[in-house]
């Protein structure tokens, strides 16, 4: 009997049945500048007009082991909106303005239903981002992954006038920090919290520990918080540099975006810590320091702003619908760029 490609694990008509029903979620993110509709070989997107000296700004990332909840509570339905996120946020931070986003999604044998509830997250996120999905490439791949199982990455394009650029080089000693309130994990530090709480602690993901408002599974899948029009807001306020808080924490993020010389004291009593934190730290134990160079203890974004204008920046942050709140100040530093007061 002759062999096909289908004999080897690959279905080119699931391929093409999963464009089919990606076609009408990207069009839901159109947006002026998208040319060419998904399905072709490559994107297509025209540079927006009316720009003295545009600079393209580009971004990608995945989503790492918080994977491995949505496989084993088999909710799909949030985690692209985590990628668009991690992709989406970085790039906003340049203050670029996202454009069009593409996801890379890889799997042993193609589950079209279960991929299509991925992608419509994605189409979320875009929609929260302001950007179009404007392709990507779905890649089957037998025995390369477990039986139920995928990966994803996702590329952001954005686009910000050269004049415009967030790089933090108007930051100075005494200018004030300003957190926006995350969702709780967001898509960072999951290796240590799958350990702790599920693998250590023995608990359930339909549990629901005393400490959490809803079940654990729902806390652990909460969808990262997309910032993009938080950036914006801030933007009238005189925002200098603005940091995206992932991998690394507080102490691990600020400094990417201040001038040699200055960091950050941060006083951690200024905003609300998530419970699944301190359930984290509790049941571990895990060390503060641990804690605080691995999540983002709350706050999925810290933003610099001149400090006569942060209490508008906050008011207006609040007034546009963001949790923010003044968490430190810009100093002088000879050693560590991050502390922590007491």
């Amino acid at each position: 009997m002759a062999r096909t490609y289908k004999d080897a694990g690959v279905d080119i008509d699931a391929g093409d049945a999963l464009v089919e029903r990606i076609k009408p979620l990207a069009a839901r993110t159109r947006i002026p500048g998208v040319i060419a509709d998904v399905g072709g070989f490559a994107g297509l997107f025209a540079v927006p007009a009316g720009m003295r000296e545009p600079v393209l700004v580009s971004g990608t990332d995945g989503v790492g082991t918080k994977l491995e909840i949505a496989f084993a509570a088999d909710r799909h339905e949030t985690i692209g909106q985590d990628l668009v996120a991690m992709s989406a946020n970085d790039v906003a931070t340049t203050g670029a303005r996202p454009l069009f986003f593409l996801d890379y999604y890889a799997t042993g044998r193609l589950d079209v239903d279960r991929a299509e509830r991925v992608m419509r997250g994605i189409a979320e996120g875009c929609r929260l981002a302001g950007c179009a999905l404007l392709g990507g490439e779905t890649a089957e791949l037998p025995g390369f992954y477990a039986r139920g199982e995928y990966d994803l990455a996702g590329f952001v394009v954005g686009i910000v006038e050269r004049s415009e650029i967030l790089d933090g080089r108007s930051v100075v000693p005494g200018d004030a920090l300003i957190g926006i309130a995350s969702t709780g994990l967001h898509a960072n530090g999951y290796s240590l919290a799958r350990r702790v709480l599920l693998q250590d602690a023995g608990l359930a993901l339909d549990s629901r520990p005393e400490s959490l408002e809803k079940p654990l599974v729902d806390v652990l899948l909460e969808p990262t918080r997309i910032y993009v029009r938080a950036i914006e807001v801030a933007r009238a306020h005189g925002l200098a540099a603005a940091a995206h808080i992932t991998g690394g924490g507080l102490p691990g993020n600020i400094p990417r975006v201040l001038p040699e010389g200055l960091g950050a004291r941060i006083d951690p009593r200024r905003w609300k810590r998530h419970a699944i934190f301190d359930l984290v730290q509790r049941l571990g134990p895990v060390e503060e320091d641990e804690m605080r160079c691995t999540f983002n203890l709350g706050l999925g974004l810290v933003m610099v702003v001149p400090a006569r204008r942060a209490d508008g920046c906050v008011d207006a942050l609040g007034a546009a619908g963001w949790t923010a709140a003044r968490v430190g100040e810009v100093v002088e530093v000879v050693g560590e760029r991050v502390t922590f007061e007491a």
